[in-house]
């Protein structure tokens, strides 16, 4: 059965119409290029030379993608998300600190949000960014082994490996399964061996360890069979969540620049013809595998949906999650949800200042990615019309 992600009516029942039109406000000026290139510009400076323009920030960008600055002001978000069926996944988006006192202080806030997880049914999993507990300079430099660190960097890298345990250890203890993000391609190996390791030792009963594997990369869908098998091997179960990933820009320049081969899918289609491709190996072996589709497309949405059927798993069967970022493709979501399906919001938190660089990142998405803002402003401005119709605004 079709599913029918054009319901306005059910995909914003969440919003007022005051949400709404402050939406089309914000998607009408991430839809330029040059405007969000221009915010970016203008951001950096007002913080720099501390012009008060954090509240600007909090009513306009920061209320539509993030639930707050903190776990209790995101109590609101999560308590209306979970009114419509909606679970949310609590992600502290600070990242880019470099001392070890910075990192672990970021490493207990994401225990904070696996303990707030394990003490409530509207939090399904939660997550957390690697580089938000670990230096990037050593990631890299791992990249290709161990073994290319010095002793200073082996201890740091010890240290990063303590973090990733002691959060799966918690979410593993608490209940709470939990999703590693994946990162630029030039560090993932690192991340990769991490979270194997982490699957190996947290997953030989059940799924707690989620891994995250970007299918605008030609090499993932390899990958995503080849860690079953090794999986298999080591008598484990696996999570992934799989996204296409959106910043092919950076990839594709990094490769020319240093001369390697381009990490990237030669064409859109071939993107999501892997992902696709993933999601039927998926379902097909759901005895050893738990997934999460992290996507924004119709089509994949409904051709999951479609698995599901056809290989008779039930739409509550809690192996199998779609996910969506707050702010975003609530069509998607909240008809979902609607249908019983599994479906849980990213919800970003964090201070203003240090969450910036996710904002800019989402302002940016929305231009790159073809098609999503228009998108987002046409079916808001459908409910607008719907609502004015029945004269509700």
């Amino acid at each position: 059965m079709a599913l029918k992600f054009d319901n306005t009516e059910i995909a914003f029942k969440s919003k007022t119409s005051h949400d709404l039109k402050s939406a089309k406000l914000l998607f009408n000026m991430v839809s330029s290029n040059s405007m969000v290139k221009l915010g970016r510009w203008f951001t950096n400076v007002a913080f720099s030379i501390h012009l008060p323009i954090k509240g600007i920030i909090k009513k306009t960008i920061f209320k539509q993608f993030c639930g707050g600055e903190s776990i209790i002001e995101c109590e609101k978000t999560i308590t209306t998300l979970n009114k419509y069926g909606v679970g949310t996944i609590l992600d502290y988006s600070v990242e880019g600190k470099e001392g070890d006192d910075d990192l672990d202080s970021t490493m207990l806030e994401i225990i904070a949000t696996i303990q707030k997880a394990g003490s409530s049914m509207a939090i399904p999993f939660s997550v957390f960014k690697p580089t938000g507990i670990a230096q990037f300079s050593i990631l890299e430099k791992a990249n290709e082994g161990i073994n290319n660190l010095n002793e200073k960097e082996l201890i740091a890298y010890n240290n990063i490996a303590e973090r990733f345990n002691t959060i799966c250890k918690t979410a593993c203890e608490l209940d709470v399964p939990l999703f590693i993000d994946a990162e630029d391609s030039w560090i993932q190996k690192t991340i990769d061996r991490l979270c194997e390791n982490m699957m190996v030792k947290y997953n030989t009963e059940k799924v707690v360890v989620y891994t995250t594997i970007q299918f605008y990369r030609w090499d993932r869908l390899d990958y995503l069979k080849d860690l079953h098998k090794k999986a298999k091997e080591n008598n484990c179960k696996i999570g992934v969540k799989l996204v296409r990933g959106a910043y092919m820009e950076k990839e594709r320049e990094r490769a020319n620049d240093m001369g390697y081969k381009d990490p990237i899918q030669p064409t859109k289609e071939a993107t999501d013809n892997d992902y696709d491709l993933a999601l039927k190996y998926c379902v097909e072996n759901l005895e050893d595998i738990s997934i999460c589709a992290g996507t924004h497309n119709e089509h994949s949405s409904q051709f999951l949906a479609d698995l599901m059927r056809k290989n008779g798993v039930d739409k509550t069967d809690s192996r199998i999650y779609f996910a969506q970022l707050l702010g975003m493709s609530d069509h998607i979501s909240f008809n979902l949800s609607s249908e019983k399906y599994n479906v849980a919001k990213y919800v970003p938190y964090g201070p203003i200042k240090e969450v910036l660089p996710y904002l800019i990142r989402r302002a940016e998405e929305n231009t790159s990615v073809a098609g999503q803002t228009s998108r987002e402003l046409s079916l808001i401005q459908k409910e607008i019309r719907r609502r004015r119709g029945l004269g509700f605004i």
